[in-house]
Parts: structure tokens; sequence; C-alpha cells
């Protein structure tokens, strides 16, 4: 329960809603800079105070108004200074002007008003790309939340289609819920158009995708482009043809007039029938007649006519070709034929880039040719011979092959016998990148974005090297080192989800099974990460079996010790509750398996300590004998998972400044700890109960220092919820509310984007939520965070156990001059609270607790006045609450002396609204200070009962 019907029938309980922003403005303009910096949506939603929804609302605005593609391209325009401009749609800048095509735009464009799914279907090189891009910009205002474009080609597995898009859409990963279960949840109610280019080589896995949120998503319109259609029947095949060619010239003449005048060799008016005779060879195959059109400048029409018609009747022993496919490739063998051997051998091997790349690059995948010095040349030229397109950018001039032209250079690649030579170069290039970026960066937020851009660069490459590694026998090795590494660097840009993918792909490709255990490891740490306990469970298990198979009964003690542990200090994280006993039982076969070792016999007695009642008095017996060993091996995660439950034992007994200390130095013991999957949980723990220990003291600056280190973990990145949720908590005691207002806002955004999990551990940040909106006078949204607190609770302990609600919902009793509500509520004794769960409330509790016995006139007012006192004895905050309560009790108006007193102390402590509350209570001057500072929180003036 949380609480009361009565309390909240009384508060309300409808919902509300806010609007969507749109329109160019300085917000739009703030968020442009932070894309520059690559910041998450998560990170500029924190750093502006607004939502993720907002944030993503902004992006596609910035989108659409930059006519840019993705993320990407937005902070490149930001470092580029790039202002806003009017467009239509998001999607990828044309590098030169779309030509004709009149009729199949009307005819597309109404195919997409009558279907939800239409494939652009036709050969490599007829022009779907552009001509589905073009359609898409002329359809952008109908679509209100947006045009998304996504590029199939770097995508080698049918499992990345799903994280693509969210890539695309700007969602990171999500604990608790997929990448296809993020895109769906995100589409499910927005009116949007997505356009998915060159899906042939993923058919299978673009099908499953888009049955899914075509049925979650009713406005959403999707729009394909692929060589073969989908064969769904829910599914619109567009063929697309070959550009028009006729007497008068037609699109195709258009085009190649077009793109040679672009290269300085603008076709004469009595030469259009000439024109018209090679467009007509090349069956209008828009890339055809681009490439013949970049040689026009150099060949003229006379050696395009020669030398394309030698070609085609070498191919085809005829003028007439009736195979688009076989046009296409006659004129790549024609362009290829005409290039120097250094050249072909250039494009060639860079058809094993996935995706943009540098000459520096190419040159490790190249060996010897070109000769050095070369290579930039070679490049240039090849994109001068439209077979490459030359980006300019911040990091510099990169190379991408048009996909057609790619295939080409792959297919080249085989028949030179070149193909596995090109691919290992490839692949130890990525090895080489992988290895190069420093696992430290993300940590320096001076750092951090360069490095974020730095993996973005090469991640496709990673992926997609590690994909043909890992059907190669013969390289496996590498493919472990290349999972691996991949595993580290996708867990450290915030991508737990994939990292764990990455973790158990490195077990199965491990060259024996003491690498698997460490792999599996790595899985199970990066599960907990993501608060998905049961599969960590699963995980750290496999690592034990492997651990065991390998001889190493040491190791695989420490995993069963760590499930153990997991099991009793982890509720939160857990779905479902293990078994009665689990724990027990695997702490019993951890000490048949450890054999005498130090470091798995200080584990287990770790987990000892866990598997005890920390309130009973001989829990810190035991728990003082596993610090014992625990410091003898000199480990600072073990050491750290020990003084967690000391903490915990600590504040069981109202020891609330011992445990604050001990809190503290687990963050000590970590702080040159690497982050890493394997320490992930131990480091997020120590700033989390470090971050309530503070708060549980009254220190509420620390409590917000620490809270805000925890916010930026960079496996947190994507997390909102789990970042944000202790700062969230800090910030609406402070009565920091503007703040809190937007950090709550990241955490529904979250928790809602993870599929809504259940995690106890995080009820009370939506508590503090619902609290600090009655505390405005919005019922409905406090309505709103009490559905989220109930979804949140997980299996174990119940909210009035945890007693944080009743201190929540007396607060607001007492600011809306309720006391005798909230002395009824409040019917359990401070001294009741006796586990560390309760105990870490005792003292804020404890001064609330004696408020409104004095306020609502009870009889044992001044008796709760002297055990409040001791209670809080220390607590920079509740201290003086209780010396407020005090001073109400000694007069009719209060002891002034006193209340001046609490509201300066108030004010020292960083307790902004308990302070302004006080000055109200003063009247006055002080009065209006108070109403005034309550008013800049969003407060509804404080009910101060009559004395």
């Amino acid at each position: 329960m949380l609480a009361t019907p009565t309390l909240r029938q009384t508060l309300g309980m409808a919902t509300s809603g806010g609007p969507r922003e749109v329109g160019i403005s300085v917000r739009e303009a703030e968020v442009l800079t932070a894309l520059g910096e690559h910041l998450t949506n998560a990170e500029i939603g924190a750093r502006l105070f607004i939502s993720v929804r907002t944030v993503e609302s902004h992006v596609s605005s910035l989108l659409r108004k930059l006519e840019v593609a993705d993320r990407r391209a937005l902070a490149a325009a930001a470092g580029a200074g790039t202002g806003p401009r009017t467009a239509a749609a998001v999607l990828p800048s044309p590098l030169t002007p779309f030509v004709g095509r009149a009729a199949e735009r009307v005819a597309l464009s109404a195919a997409l008003g009558e279907h939800r799914l239409v494939t652009a279907v036709g050969p490599g090189g007829v022009g779907k790309t552009r001509l589905a891009l073009s359609v898409a910009a002329d359809l952008g205002d109908r679509f209100a939340d947006g045009v998304w474009y996504v590029d199939l080609v770097p995508v080698t597995d049918r499992a990345m289609i799903a994280p693509a898009l969210a890539d695309a859409l700007g969602l990171g990963e999500h604990a608790g819920s997929s990448p296809a279960d993020d895109v769906a949840s995100w589409l499910a109610g927005r009116e949007a158009l997505l356009v998915l280019d060159n899906c042939e080589h993923l058919l299978d896995g673009v099908v499953v995708l888009l049955e899914r949120l075509l049925a979650a998503a009713p406005r959403l319109v999707v729009l394909a482009t692929s060589r073969a259609r989908l064969l769904v029947p829910f599914e619109r095949v567009f063929a697309v043809p070959g550009l028009s060619v006729d007497a008068a010239g037609g699109d195709a003449v258009e085009l190649f007039a077009a793109r040679a005048a672009a290269g300085g060799s603008p076709v004469r008016p009595e030469d259009t029938r000439r024109v018209a005779a090679i467009c007509r060879d090349l069956d209008g195959m828009a890339l055809a007649i681009e490439l013949a059109a970049a040689r026009c400048p150099s060949l003229g029409l006379d050696g395009l006519e020669s030398g394309l018609a030698d070609r085609l009747r070498l191919l085809t022993g005829g003028r007439r070709i009736d195979d688009r496919h076989r046009s296409l490739r006659s004129t790549l063998d024609w362009s290829h034929a005409l290039l120097a051997e250094a050249d072909r051998a250039v494009l060639r091997r860079v058809s094993v880039f996935a995706d943009p790349f540098t000459s520096t690059a190419a040159a490790a995948v190249l060996a010897d040719l070109p000769p050095a010095g070369h290579l930039p040349t070679v490049l240039a030229g090849l994109a001068d011979q439209s077979l490459l397109v030359a980006t300019v950018g911040a990091g510099g001039t990169r190379y991408r092959a048009l996909e057609t032209i790619r295939q080409y250079g792959t297919d080249r690649l085989d028949e030179a016998g070149e193909a596995d030579d090109a691919r290992f170069r490839h692949l130890r290039w990525c090895l080489d990148r992988s290895g190069a970026l420093d696992r430290s960066a993300t940590l320096d937020r001076a750092t951090s974005a360069a490095w974020r851009t730095a993996f973005d660069d090469v991640a496709g490459e990673l992926r997609a090297a590690l994909a043909w590694a890992a059907g190669e026998p013969r390289h496996r090795a590498e493919a472990y080192e290349l999972a691996i590494g991949l595993a580290e660097l996708t867990f450290l840009r915030g991508l737990p989800g994939e990292s764990q993918r990455r973790y158990e792909q490195a077990a199965g490709l491990a060259p024996d099974d003491r690498s698997a255990a460490d792999a599996w490891r790595g899985a199970a740490g990066a599960a907990e990460s993501r608060h998905v306990g049961i599969e960590a469970l699963a995980l750290r298990q496999r690592a034990a079996d492997a651990a065991v198979r390998a001889g190493d009964r040491a190791a695989a003690a420490g995993d069963l010790a760590r499930n153990a542990e997991l099991m009793n200090r982890g509720p939160g994280l857990m779905a479902t509750q293990p078994p009665a006993g689990a724990a027990t039982a695997l702490i019993k076969q951890g000490w048949a398996l450890a054999g005498g070792d130090p470091v798995a016999e200080a584990r287990l007695l770790v987990a000892e300590a866990f598997d005890a009642d920390e309130s009973d008095p001989d829990a810190l017996e035991i728990i003082e004998s596993a610090l014992t060993q625990v410091r003898r091996v000199g480990d600072p995660l073990i050491e750290s998972a020990a003084l967690d439950q000391l903490t915990a034992a600590q504040l069981s007994r109202s020891e609330i400044r011992a445990a604050a200390a001990s809190a503290l130095r687990r963050t000590q013991l970590l702080a040159t700890v690497p982050v890493t999957a394997t320490t992930a949980l131990e480091l997020f723990d120590a700033l989390l109960m470090a971050s309530d220990c503070a708060v549980a003291a009254g220190d509420l600056p620390v409590a917000r220092s620490l809270a805000e280190r925890l916010r930026d973990l960079p496996f947190h990145r994507e997390e909102g919820h789990l970042a944000v949720a202790r700062l969230l908590v800090v910030t609406v005691l402070a009565g920091d509310w503007p703040e809190a207002a937007g950090l709550a806002e990241r955490f529904r955004e979250g928790w809602e984007r993870a599929g809504r999990p259940r995690a106890g551990n995080l009820s009370r940040a939506a508590y503090a939520a619902a609290t600090m909106h009655g505390l405005r006078g919005d019922d409905d949204a406090r309505a709103d965070w009490l559905a989220v607190v109930d979804a949140l609770l997980s299996p174990g302990r119940s909210l009035p156990e945890m007693h944080f609600g009743e201190m929540f919902d007396a607060m607001l009793l007492l600011h809306r001059g309720r006391p005798e509500q909230a002395f009824e509520l409040m019917v359990t004794p401070p001294e009741q609270f006796t586990h560390w769960y309760d105990g870490m409330w005792r003292q804020w509790y404890a001064a609330l607790w004696a408020e409104a016995a004095v306020l609502s006139g009870a009889a044992d007012a001044a008796d709760r006045v002297r055990r409040a006192r001791v209670a809080t004895a220390g607590n920079p905050v509740a201290a003086p609450l209780v010396d407020r309560a005090a001073a109400l009790l000694s007069t009719k108006d209060g002891d002034r002396a006193g209340l001046t007193a609490a509201a300066t102390a108030l004010q020292a402590a960083g307790c902004r609204y308990q302070w302004a509350r006080t000055l109200v209570r003063l009247g006055g001057a002080d009065r209006q200070r108070g109403e005034a500072a309550l008013a800049a929180m969003g407060a509804t003036a404080t009910a101060w009962p009559p004395g």
C-alpha cells in the first residue's frame, strides 16, 4: 500500500499530460550545442533539466531543419556552426540535385498514402534510394513525428537491425528491454515515416521486425528499398524502372547532362540524340549514367560511344541488353577497365569497409598498393570518377562507396583471390583500433565526448569484422579477441545490452574454459548493470561451470559466492525471487570447492554475512570476521561488498554517521578501480549507498555530489531511471524542484523505455517525485507518480516496511496544514526502525513525527520532541526541524528565537524547502521572503495551522 485510501482520495487521483514542443527556439540551439559534444538524449535532458521525450522532439526538429540524416550529422553541423534552415524531412543531404522521375514520385507518394508498407524494388544502381529520399522529403509535412532514415548497408547481422533503428532514433539501450522493444515502444504513439534503405541482405530479419513495428504503431508508415521484395501479404511493391529515354531526351538525358555539366563538359543541344543513345544502351540505369557522365570530360562523347559499345559487345555478344543487372555490371566493368592497376586494387580492397573510412584506415588493408604517399591521390581520383563519395568533416576527409559499387568491389576482390587477405588486414586494423580506444577516457567529462565519437567512428567496422571472423575457424583467436574488445567498449559506451551479447559471443569463441569463464563473468556483470538479476545469476553459474571444467575450483567457488551474495544483496534487481534457501545452498557448494584459497574464502565469508539478518546481534561479528579476512587478501571489490553489509548493520542500529562513513569508505576504495562490466555492480552500489547514507545523515551537499557521480557512470548513459533515481530524491528533499521536475521526467522516460520493470529499490525516487508534485499543488501528477510507485514494487519488502512513504506523505500533509492526518498516519515510533531500509529514514521520520504531534496538539507532543531530539542528534536537517517543533510547542505563536535559529541552520544545511517554510512561520518580512522562495520552487503556500 502507498497510503490510506482516505489520504489518496483527499489528495486526488486524476491524470495529466503535457504539450509537445515544436519550432525553432533558443532551447533547440542548446540541444544542438550538446549534440556537438556527443551527449546522449539522457545527458542532454539532465543538463537542460528537460525530459528525454522533449529532447527527442528537439532532435527531430533539428534533423528536419538542418536537412541531415542522423545524430552524427547534427554533431558535425554543431561543430561547424551550422544554423537552422527550412527543410521538409529528416533525410541525408544529397550531394547532387535530384533529376526527373516526376511520374514515379507521384505514384510512390500515392502508394504511401494508401499502404503502410511500400517496398521500392529494383536492381542495384537503378536509383531506388534517391527516389525514396526525394519522395520522403516531399512527404515530410504529412508526418507529425518526422521522417526517419536508416541505412542497413553497415548491418551484417539480423540481430543488429533493431539496434540500428534504435540508434537512428536516438534511443540507445535500456535495462530490461530489447532494442526491438524500445523501437516498438517509441513508435507506438507516433505518426512517422520510416525509410529502411538497402534491405536485400537482411530480408528475414527485416520482415520479422516490421511486422512487429507495424502492429505496435498504427500510424507508422514504412518505405523500404530492396533488390528483392519482402514477400509479406501486407507489402505494396513499387517497381522502380530505369530513367525514361525518348526522342526529346527524357529524364536519363537530363541526368547525364546535369552530371556532365557539373564535371565541366556541358552537353550541346545538337548532341542530345547521341546522349540519348548512350543512356538507352544503359537501360536508363541511374548509377551507370552517372558513371558514364563522369567520364565525359576526359573521353568526350566519341570516347564514351566507342568504349562503352565495345565493352557491351564483349560481355554480351550484342548491342541490346535485356538484363539490367548485366547492364550495370557492364558499365562498372568498363569503368573498372579504364582504371590504372593501383586504382583497381584500391577500389576492390576498400570494399571491406562497412562505413566511411579515412585514407589511413584504407592503407591498413592495402598492403603496399599503391606506393606510400600515393593513396590520397588515388582516393581523390576515384571520387572524381564517382566510384567513391568523399565527405569532409571535423575528423578530416572520409570516403565511402555506394552500396552497388561496394558489392562490385567485393566481387572483384573474390575474383582476384584477395578477399581473405583484405578481410584479415581489415580485422587486424579493427583489433588495433579496439585496443587503441582508451578504456579510462569515458570517466573524464572533458574527453568523454571525443571518446564516444572515436568509438562511433569505428563501431560498424568492429561489428562487421567480428561477424566475418566468427565464421572463419582459422581466425577464431582473433574473433575471440575482438569480441572481448567490443564487449568492453560497448559497455563503456553505455550499451550494456550489446556488451552482454558480445561477452556471451566471446565465451562461445574462447580458446579454453578458463577464458570462457572470464567472458561469462563479464556477461553477468553487464546483466547486473542492466538490473537484470535473474540473467546475471544464470550467466555467472555458467562461469562457475566453465571454471570447474578448467580445474579452477577456487574461481568457481568465488562465482557461487557472488551469486549467493547477489540473491540477498540485490532483491531490487530480481523480477522474481530465487527459491528459499538457494543462497545458503550455493555457499555450501562454494566451501566444498574453495580448497583453502584465501580469495575464495573471503568471498564466501562475505556471502555468509549477506545471508544473515543485518539486525541480528550476531551479524556484526560475522561481518567483522569477513572484513578481517578480506583485508588480508587486499581486494577492494570484496572489501567494498563487506563494507556494504557493515553499512546495513550500522543503519539498523541507528548508527547513521558510522554508516555514512562506511559507505564513503567504499567510494574511496573503488576510486582507482577501472569501470568494467565485472566492477559495475560494486561501483554503482557504492555510490548509491553513500548517497543514501548522506541523505540519512542530513548531509545534502555530499548526497548531491555522490548522486551526480552515480548519474555520470558511463554504463548508465542511456538508463535514465537508474542514473537519476538518487539525485531525484536529494533534489526533492533540498527543495531544488525545477531541477527535480526535469529529473523526474528523465526517470519516467528511462523506466518506460526499459519496459516498466519492477525495481523496488527505485520506488523511493518515484515517491519523492509524487510528493514534489503534491507540494506544488498538482494532485493529478502526484497520482500518476503513485501509480509508478505501485508498478515499481518488486517481490520482497512491502512499502509499509520501509516507512519512507509515510514520511513523504506526512511532509505533504504538514505543508497543507493537516497535522492531525499526519499524526494518524505516522503510527510507528522511530525507535522501531531496526533494519537498514527503514533505518536510513529514521531521523527524517522522527523530526516530522514530532512536528505532527506538536501541531496537532497531541498529549504526548513534549515526549515525542524529547525522543526525536535523541534520534536526530547531529543531523543538520532533522535536528533543526525538531528544534522548530520545540519552538512551536513553547508558546502559542512559537519561540521566535528558536524559529530563527532553526531557519538559519536549515539554510546552512542546504534544505531550501524547510528553510522557506520556517520563514513563513516567522511572519512579517520573513514570511514574505519564505513565500517568495516557495513560489520560486513552484510550491503552493504552506498552510501552518493556528498556534
